[in-house]
């Protein structure tokens, strides 16, 4: 029989795919919690039934999580609560967060159970930079709102991490090739499944892969970070300084352009002492 558990809020990650990812603490949760809110109960019920319980279920999803979310903080306060998604990490573009907030507002007992997470498990099998990533859920829709919102992204200094659905992902394959540059990247699917698969390449050669044939199943894009900026030539130099010196005293004028450009500040100055001269 399992331990009853302490009243609050259990945030208890579930398998992408592979119902052996599922942790052993994560199962203990799941078949004690007095009561566990879904995003869809069809699925739900089936991973209950994968480890042999049954539990009270309660949707829980975009549709209804402003109505539904008071009364489940309520039941936080004598009850166990553990939240679910379909598969992988709570929160990770879906609406939990705001469960989390009020159940802390509340003064409840938060508790979270790691484990699978489609963007983690996409980074490692990408083959592109992990040491600072950034992840942006899906892309909007409409042609306009995403090519501004990969506009906003194109400068950051990290690899990018999306969701995608195989219908929209070759258009947004190509606008985020437009949008970024023809960047190297990786389509993951079917992760921890048996057709799992990491295709990479270039974003456009990417587009053309799965214009005409659209992958079915979860999808993951992984998109390198941008290369390092050209170092700044001579003439490069000399036209910021020149800019800088009708602002600015010859040393601040150096140190201004050594900080934009990445150039050696002492030899900026020497040059900024020698344009002056020659005015």
């Amino acid at each position: 029989m399992n331990a009853k558990l302490s009243p609050g809020l259990y945030i208890v990650a579930t398998p992408i795919g592979n119902l052996g990812d599922l942790s052993p603490r994560a199962a203990e949760i799941l078949s004690s919690a007095d009561a566990i809110a879904v995003e869809d109960s069809r699925v739900t019920a089936g991973l209950l039934r994968h480890i042999g319980t049954k539990r009270p279920m309660t949707p829980y999803h975009d549709h209804n999580a402003d109505a539904v979310r008071p009364g489940l903080i309520a039941r936080m306060g004598t009850e166990a609560v553990a939240l679910v998604s379909d598969a992988g990490t709570p929160l990770i573009s879906d609406p939990g967060y705001k469960l989390v907030r009020d159940a802390r507002a509340a003064g409840h007992t938060v508790v979270t159970i790691p484990g699978p997470c489609a963007a983690i498990a996409a980074l490692t099998l990408a083959g592109l930079p992990t040491d600072r990533f950034l992840f942006l859920g899906f892309l909007p829709s409409k042609q306009q709102a995403r090519a501004d919102a990969i506009a906003e992204v194109a400068g950051v200094r990290a690899t990018l991490i999306l969701y995608e659905s195989g219908q929209r992902l070759a258009v947004s394959l190509t606008a985020l090739a437009q949008g970024l540059g023809d960047r190297e990247a990786g389509v993951a699917r079917e992760i921890t499944k048996r057709f799992e698969e990491c295709v990479t390449g270039t974003l456009s050669m990417l587009a053309a892969r799965y214009a005409d044939a659209p992958p079915k199943g979860e999808i993951v894009i992984v998109i390198a970070p941008p290369s390092a900026p050209a170092p700044a030539s001579e003439d490069d130099a000399d036209a910021a300084l020149a800019e800088a010196l009708n602002r600015l005293p010859p040393a601040k004028a150096a140190g201004e352009v050594a900080k934009r450009l990445r150039l050696d500040r002492k030899a900026l100055y020497a040059r900024a002492l020698a344009m002056k001269d020659d005015t």
